[in-house]
């Protein structure tokens, strides 16, 4: 089993040698010789100290970016099938708008400069930009596919949109389309030949990606330095969301066919562990200090709850209704969950697993988002923050 540590391997420090200068004067203080003869006691340096939650410490002490302090906190609900936004005020857990969208919104997806909002709509082939000041859809960007969801690179230059074909007739769509992020200059196209193109998430340098093939059962991956696909591994059945773990050396893949996660191991690209969670586990979202990684079990309507250092279950949350994709609040203390086939987003208690509210929304809600998130920058999909 490949063993999960708290944070990034840190390279070890190294003291400096003394100056030519303090050498030459032949000082107490800087002279090796003086210290011994004195009795001093060697001091060894203080280590560097592993950062707390590893490519997510970024988002850990719950910090909002300062050029988003004018910005309203609201929680954004793409519903499929009503062709619409709902915005929600998490203050009172009431809806406060909603504005209509091209067809099939799937994912609320925050850009990767913190400053907008993208909604993809799947069968419309745009994506509407939303200001974030006032939940307003303010543009509209063409494209000649149709977007399920939408990534960026590290380093902000490519804007990575994810087609999800899952019929084998029209596969030579399937996959990941990279675009310049600023002007939307096409780059290239990179096919996945299974089925089902979903959700993915990126190394920790970035230089690649790990994708579902939710109808294949295969994981692909793919080099985001030359667009190319690099490999694939077999991990059965329905796999859906995919999240790097905090010490980067992992993914784990919510296996909706095998109602559980499994931990992928990308450099020997082999499933190293299994963890039964509920029925239809589908999405996955890691707690504010990243010691925890929730997962919704749709088919179950709980939520499981796994331990990050010894990847156990550790409490099992019977929440109702159809728990899909889940978002977390800036502060950690609650769990926003879009109910597929209920019509309503949940609110959840991260202590307690308590339903806060239960609040109506349109048909089919699911890639919501709540906005503003702590973190440097948006990876993607509905708010992976690092």
């Amino acid at each position: 089993m490949l063993a999960l540590t708290a944070g990034l391997l840190l390279a070890a420090c190294s003291t400096s040698s003394p100056s030519p200068s303090s050498r030459a004067s032949g000082s107490a203080q800087s002279s090796p010789s003086a210290s011994l003869a004195s009795g001093a006691p060697s001091v060894p340096p203080e280590p560097t100290p592993t950062p707390t939650g590893g490519v997510y410490a970024g988002t850990t002490n719950g910090e909002i970016d300062p050029s988003l302090a004018d910005v309203p906190e609201g929680v954004y609900v793409p519903n499929e099938l009503s062709g619409d936004v709902t915005v929600i005020d998490p203050a009172t857990f009431t809806v406060v708008g909603t504005f209509p969208t091209g067809a099939y919104p799937e994912h609320v997806t925050p850009d990767w400069d913190l400053q907008r909002l993208l909604v993809s709509n799947m069968n419309g082939g745009t994506l509407s930009v939303v200001d974030p000041r006032t939940a307003q859809e303010v543009d509209t960007i063409g494209l000649a596919i149709f977007p399920y969801a939408v990534y960026f690179t590290v380093d902000g230059e490519k804007a990575m949109v994810v087609t999800d074909y899952i019929s084998p007739s029209l596969v030579k769509d399937n996959g990941v389309t990279f675009y310049d992020r600023e002007t939307w200059e096409l780059l290239k196209f990179v096919q996945i030949p299974w089925p089902g193109a979903d959700d993915l998430d990126l190394s920790a340098d970035g230089s690649y990606l790990m994708i579902s093939c939710e109808y294949s059962g295969q994981l692909a991956k793919v080099d985001t330095n030359e667009m190319a696909l690099t490999g694939h591994i077999e991990v059965g059945s329905l796999p859906r969301d995919v999240r790097l773990a905090p010490d980067g050396r992992a993914f784990f893949v919510a296996n909706e066919g095998l109602d559980g996660v499994q931990v992928v191991d990308p450099e020997a690209m082999a499933v190293t562990t299994f963890i039964p969670t509920g029925d239809g586990a589908h999405g996955l979202e890691f707690s504010r200090d990243t010691s925890q990684m929730f997962v919704a079990n749709r088919a179950a309507a709980t939520i499981s709850v796994i331990d990050l250092a010894s990847l156990k279950v550790v409490a099992t949350w019977a929440v109702g209704g159809s728990p899909d994709e889940m978002v977390l609040s800036p502060d950690g203390s609650q769990l926003w969950a879009s109910n597929r086939y209920h019509r309503s987003v949940s609110v959840i208690d991260t202590q307690t697993g308590a339903v806060l509210a239960t609040i109506p929304v349109g048909a089919s809600p699911h890639g919501l988002t709540y906005w503003p998130q702590p973190g440097r920058m948006s990876i993607g999909q509905n708010g992976n923050m690092r």
